[in-house]
């Protein structure tokens, strides 16, 4: 009996050791049922995430819609996390967010929504599955993004493109305008 509890506790040992925690960026968006709110509410739910540890926010940002006009503006942020959890899982662990959320996935690209959580960097990992692009597709062409992103973490450098700075520069002249609102 003593030499099983001792090879359990050795292979969690070694289990634990393994685990190495992950640099990761959240986008969180929305524009439907007071969106600063559900941008707040989505930043205390990252925070709880289970083997997470939660770094920092960006300000809040006003942003106009991406894809059809005739919808509210958006509030975005950009959050930075240190996670044990593998890209599928924390995905997983966001998704379960946006329902928590009331998110409703329309079939509708780019429409309306309570709440949008997108793992837009996970470490340096590259991986292009039918359920995860890493890092984000478009992430170069968001404004909304790149610009919370600057103020967090001026430093990174997106795997397969550039500096966040850098990338921003490029696309100054977005027709996608954006505000800091605090």
């Amino acid at each position: 009996m003593g030499q099983l509890k001792e090879n359990n506790l050795t292979e969690n040992k070694v289990k634990r050791q393994n685990e190495q925690w992950k640099i990761s960026y959240i986008g969180i968006g929305s524009n439907l049922d007071e969106p600063i709110n559900q941008v707040k509410e989505a930043i205390l739910n990252i925070k709880n995430l289970p083997k997470t540890c939660f770094i920092i926010a960006s300000s809040l940002y006003e942003s106009s819609p991406m894809g059809p006009a005739n919808q509210p503006k958006y509030i975005n942020a950009v959050v930075a996390i240190l996670t044990l959890l593998e890209p599928h899982d924390l995905l997983s662990k966001l998704q379960h967010i946006e329902i928590q959320q009331k998110r409703i996935r329309s079939a509708e690209k780019w429409s309306p929504r309570t709440i949008d959580l997108d793992l837009l960097v996970y470490s340096d990992e590259v991986m292009n599955k039918q359920s995860l692009v890493l890092p984000h597709p478009g992430i170069q062409h968001r404004n909304f993004v790149l610009a919370p992103l600057v103020e967090i973490a001026p430093d990174l450098v997106v795997k397969g493109l550039e500096n966040v700075v850098d990338l921003l520069d490029k696309i100054q002249e977005s027709e996608i305008t954006i505000k800091i609102i605090n």
